[in-house]
């Protein structure tokens, strides 16, 4: 076989061992639900992570990309404390 066809199936099988692992491997261990209130919107998001403080940031960045328009607004969102944080 030539040279680029190897290339290509170990770059292949690579691929496909990181997606596998990260599928199968560590699971997260703190799962948070978070519901955030902001410019008289509201909105819950659920968020998975190693930490507890990560679950919660992510959960609120994800409920704040519904709830804000723009870098200006979304920055002002993530700086709101959540109104519940429920961990699972």
């Amino acid at each position: 076989m030539k040279k680029t066809i190897w290339i290509a199936v170990v770059f292949v099988a690579v691929v496909v061992g990181a997606v596998v692992y990260s599928t199968l491997g560590p699971q997260h261990r703190v799962t948070c639900r978070v519901c955030m209130s902001f410019d008289g919107r509201r909105d819950c998001r659920t968020a998975s992570a190693e930490t507890r403080e990560e679950a919660v940031r992510a959960a609120v960045t994800n409920a704040c990309a519904q709830l804000a328009g723009g870098v200006i607004q979304s920055s002002q969102c993530e700086n709101t404390p959540p109104e519940s944080i429920q961990t699972e």
